[in-house]
């Protein structure tokens, strides 16, 4: 299981790399998942970071005849256009493609944060903002999963 975590502060170096953490590295079981990544233009703008295998999975898992003809021709179209294989160098930074980077909006200061099976890169300012504008709704989700948790324990006694 990938289960990726934490939030990690970055600065993108005058050649456009960013270091991916050791403690998200870390993280990934190589022999599972891969030691490569696939950069992903995501949901909202996001670019995302997902393990080699674990997107090769995905890629597959995405099958033909759920939505209508065109809109799985545009989705796989744009979906494959603009995910690209990368490596880390030996100290572990990714090189930010420029034109990705100028579509996410990544300004020299980000944030990588792990989200369960991928890593997402962040403006350091536009998470704080997310943090801000979501983290009442948060609470109350970890409230009531504790909840659940604890109901679901004490019928077990």
């Amino acid at each position: 299981m990938l289960l990726l975590t934490g939030e990690y502060l970055h600065v993108v170096d005058n050649k456009s790399r960013v270091l991916i953490s050791n403690k998200l590295r870390s993280q990934i079981d190589v022999d599972e998942h891969g030691s490569n990544f696939y950069l992903v233009f995501g949901a909202n703008g996001i670019l995302c970071l997902y393990p080699e295998k674990y997107f090769e999975h995905i890629a597959l898992a995405v099958t033909p005849g759920t939505t209508a003809p065109d809109e799985a021709v545009a989705f796989e179209r744009i979906s494959f256009a603009l995910a690209s294989k990368v490596e880390l160098d030996s100290q572990g930074r990714l090189l930010l493609n420029e034109r990705l980077r100028k579509r996410a909006g990544l300004k020299d200061h980000i944030t990588l944060i792990g989200v369960r099976d991928h890593i997402e890169l962040w403006n350091s300012e536009s998470w704080e903002q997310y943090l801000s504008d979501n983290m009442v709704q948060y609470q109350k989700q970890v409230s009531q999963a504790r909840q659940i948790v604890l109901h679901e324990q004490s019928k077990q006694l």
